[in-house]
């Protein structure tokens, strides 16, 4: 009996001892009560039913999975991960929370186990400190680069941050911090939370009573889903869900709304709200496990993103372990001796023991490349996940969420689906970059602005130069404090465009004895002195690498302005509209005219012959006598009538160029100096002026590189007249519009030379100042509405100093003005020379044949001869010559 029953127990020790051989053990840490959790765990257990299901997917052997509750308690977790490493345990999934992974961490990388987790996403959790650790989901580096994009994408400039007081709130929001400045965004406020999963009411309440005296009405919410319902609750309360702010919940808010129903309560306070929830492509493994779920839930809570991601956790350990049986492997452990010292203690830490195949079955999982319920799973080489993407979502009635685009670390945001953008080239542009219409808090498809005045009850301080000088563009009148002036117009004009009211007060910046230093009075708004500046601000570099200035409602640029002298009336300043070289060539075409004319009248006209000396006489006289109107000698021949007309309409040109040039000469004041612009300055050694508390001394200094002891200050338009007049400074160097109502007023000065920058002004305001945005929006609305020039016609509108608006342009004529009238009448006389030589010719071969034969049979006649007879042929006249042809005529018929 004794034998029998030693057998039997042997037997059965056998059994147990083989089964427990035939199973691999993985562990998982979860709070189970929570949302998360929940899910999870019916997701885990189904994945370790189905994957017993195939006996030959791990080498023949099955899953054991154990699961530990941790329950909220960082404490119990780690607890259960050392009872997990007392009991073989080859990996082990979770923990829910970052906390615990931070400290678990250590403990899987001395015992080479590997610790998987799709909850646990802090991005600070480095694979190069922790290579035991594995997020199996994107963590929240990218989830915060998202919503870094929607903010930008929405023209948000500050936001207020809300997160729970852990490793995973603090370090996710310390990332989204770095990727909004990125782009130029920034956290503005951190409202923190304790890190329990059940805050205090009070506490919450604090900190939110804290929010609505910010500046910012953009929240990201960032904490577990039991605190952030109750942030939501407490801020419907409050009044903090109209339509004035922006609520962005992370993925927190979706998991939760994608599992449980909530209160109406809950759900009327979540109203307007984005949300982000982890993509998952659609695929028939996925809507197979839809379709599972009731059945393995019993209805007990819906199924969310997390749940697909603990379903493929579980897959991506057996494929590792089926890799690892393929190539050999055996689940074996060996004790660490570092806890050899543990033994026999209470605490049984040298039950710890290293798994001997741990590095292996990490280096499979890395190599994980599969297609589960959540889409293509595989590692990039620093172990995220190849493009995360992330569905955007917008909280509507009864805390329903409308889907309104997609997020994808490839393209950005768009409202395609990621996979659908995959096989295009990545392209995240501004242009690209689109989601849906929101339906925001208080039901509104209006963008909230997304900032206020802070509600501390003081209005805006707006430091405004006192000056002293060219007091049309800002002032105040003496005790009663009220400012005007043309900056301050175009700033009042600019608040009435704005959708909402600015409190505000002016503060005069200046002793009043002189211009204050504008440089100095943007200065004080980067203290904290003023809260804006406004008035005859010029941008310039310097002063945008510390403050945002408004789009510019005034152009300007620095020009120069020099006094001038009027030159003094001569005794032949009738000379002075053309050019010598003018007159030379008028006098010389007078000439060449009169004598072309004489050519082609001289042997019909008799008014053209005569003694050489008449005929000289003639010439001349016919030459000028034209520039006065038609000559008294009469042309009888076509080509001189054709020469003479178009030569009558160039001297009509000329008289009339030459009567406006004089008359102008005469009439207008003459200006003139050395200084032709920023050129000759440089290169001479002459003083120049300035006007205090302008930008122009640093850039004469600075970017010109003229010696300070060159530049003379001056604080009046009376002291830039004195100073000009007196020779005190060459030239003053100002600003366009200064200078533009500076002329309006003291004549015998002038700009000279184009102007040399290109600026503008601005109102003044902190860096990422969201008033900077919206006044911009204003001012080139009155720019479009003709508002902005009806402003400036008002205070800038004066007539120019006579004298000297058209100093410029009263210049000799030169003469390129006429060499097109003077190439017309060349040519045409040309053309009658050579149309009246060739008629000479023809009928001087008709007068003397005998002259043109051929020299065969007869004596050959000299060039000469026949040149003199021909020039004796021409001078002769007419008639003469036709009576001779006529008498050959007859002897020829009559021998």
């Amino acid at each position: 009996m004794n034998l029998k029953w030693f057998v039997f127990v042997f037997l059965c020790f056998i059994g147990q001892s083989s089964e427990e051989t035939d199973e691999v053990k993985i562990g998982a840490i979860f709070s189970f009560g929570t949302t998360n959790g929940k899910v999870a765990k019916i997701a885990m257990e189904a994945a370790v039913q189905d994957v017993n299901s195939d006996p030959s997917l791990v080498g023949g052997r099955k899953l054991a999975l154990t699961l530990h509750d941790s329950n909220y308690s960082g404490f119990l977790g780690i607890i259960g991960a050392l009872q997990f490493m007392e009991t073989d345990t080859v990996a082990v999934i979770g923990p829910q929370s970052s906390v615990i992974a931070h400290v678990l961490s250590h403990l899987v990388n001395q015992l080479h186990v590997p610790l998987l987790s799709f909850t646990a996403l802090d991005p600070t959790l480095s694979p190069l400190q922790y290579p035991y650790f594995i997020q199996t989901a994107p963590n929240d580096l990218f989830l915060m680069t998202a919503v870094a994009d929607m903010i930008s994408y929405f023209q948000y400039r500050e936001i207020v941050a809300i997160f729970s007081d852990d490793d995973q709130g603090k370090n996710s929001i310390t990332a989204l911090g770095d990727k909004l400045a990125e782009r130029r965004c920034k956290i503005s406020y951190k409202a923190i939370l304790p890190p329990q999963p059940i805050s205090s009411r009070d506490l919450i309440v604090d900190q939110l009573v804290k929010v609505t005296s910010m500046e910012s009405r953009v929240i990201v919410l960032h904490t577990l889903s039991i605190t952030g319902l109750k942030v939501f609750e407490i801020a419907h309360d409050l009044g903090m869900m109209t339509s004035e702010y922006v609520w962005i919940a992370t993925s927190w808010l979706s998991s939760t709304l994608d599992s449980t129903s909530v209160s109406p309560k809950v759900a009327t306070s979540i109203q307007g709200a984005l949300t982000l929830r982890s993509h998952t492509p659609d695929s028939s493994k996925k809507r197979a496990f839809y379709s599972r779920w009731n059945k393995l839930s019993n209805g007990s809570i819906a199924l969310n993103v997390y749940g697909l991601y603990a379903y493929d956790t579980v897959w991506m350990i057996a494929h590792a372990l089926k890799e690892f049986f393929d190539h050999g492997g055996k689940i074996t452990f060996s004790n660490d001796s570092n806890l050899n010292s543990f033994a026999g203690k209470t605490m049984n830490l040298a039950a710890l023991s290293i798994f001997d195949g741990g590095n292996q079955l990490l280096s499979n999982i890395l190599k994980t490349n599969m297609t589960g319920v959540s889409g293509p799973i595989a590692f990039n080489p620093d172990r995220s996940m190849p493009r995360p993407s992330f569905d955007v979502l917008n909280v509507a009635g009864k805390g329903l969420m409308r889907q309104i685009g997609y997020w994808c670390n490839y393209s950005g945001l768009s409202v395609v689906p990621p996979e659908s953008l995959y096989a295009k080239p990545a392209n995240r542009s501004s242009s690209t970059q689109r989601l849906d219409q929101v339906i925001w808090p208080g039901q509104t498809t209006k963008r909230p602005r997304g900032w206020i005045f802070p509600d501390n009850g003081r209005p805006l301080r707006i430091g405004v130069p006192r000056r002293v000088s060219y007091k049309a563009f800002v002032s105040e009148e003496e005790g009663s404090g009220v400012v005007h002036g043309y900056s301050i117009d175009v700033f009042h004009a600019a608040l009435k465009c704005l959708p909402y009211p600015v409190p505000h007060k002016f503060i005069m910046f200046g002793d009043g004895h002189k211009n204050p230093s504008y440089s100095q009075l943007v200065n004080m708004i980067t203290v904290d002195v003023f809260d804006a500046a406004v008035g005859d601000i010029t941008i310039v570099t310097n002063r945008t690498k510390i403050l945002d200035f408004s789009q510019p409602y005034a152009d300007s640029g620095l020009v120069v302005v020099v006094h001038v002298k009027k030159i003094r009336s001569i005794a032949w300043a009738f000379l002075r509209p053309f050019t010598p070289v003018t007159w030379g060539v008028i006098a010389a075409f007078c000439l060449v005219v009169g004598t072309v004319v004489w050519i082609l009248e001289h042997k019909f006209n008799d008014e053209f012959r005569g003694p050489p000396k008449k005929q000289m006489v003639t010439i001349l006289w016919f030459s000028f006598s034209t520039i006065f109107g038609a000559p008294r000698e009469n042309t009888v021949s076509t080509l001189g009538r054709i020469v003479l007309l178009i030569w009558l309409f160039v001297i009509l040109i000329i008289t009339s160029s030459y009567t406006a040039s004089l008359t102008s000469f005469l009439t207008i004041q003459q200006l003139s100096s050395s200084i032709q612009g920023i050129e000759s300055l440089v290169t001479s050694n002459d003083a120049i002026g300035y006007q205090v508390g302008s930008f122009a001394e640093n850039y004469l200094f600075e970017e010109v590189n003229i010696a300070k002891s060159r530049l003379v200050p001056l604080g009046s338009p009376e002291e830039y007249a004195d100073a000009l007049e007196q020779g005190r400074v060459a030239a003053v160097v100002d600003e366009r519009p200064y200078v533009d109502l500076f002329l309006s007023t003291y004549c015998g000065f002038q700009k000279v030379g184009p102007e040399f920058t290109k600026s503008g002004w601005g109102f003044a305001f902190p860096r990422d100042s969201p008033l900077a945005i919206d006044m911009s929006t204003a001012i080139l609305q009155l720019s479009e509405n003709g508002e902005l020039e009806k402003i400036r016609k008002k205070w800038l509108n004066r007539r120019v100093c006579g004298g000297q608006s058209s100093a410029a342009d009263s210049e000799q004529l030169p003469l390129k003005s006429f060499w097109g009238l003077f190439l017309i009448s060349g040519v045409t006389c040309c053309f009658a020379l050579l149309v009246y030589f060739c008629l000479m010719l023809h009928q001087f071969k008709q007068h003397f044949p005998e002259l043109t034969l051929s020299s065969t049979s007869r004596t050959r006649i000299s060039h000469s001869v026949r040149l003199k007879k021909f020039l004796s042929y021409a001078d002769e006249k007419a008639e003469i010559s036709a009576n001779r042809l006529k008498r050959k005529r007859m002897e020829m018929e009559n021998p």
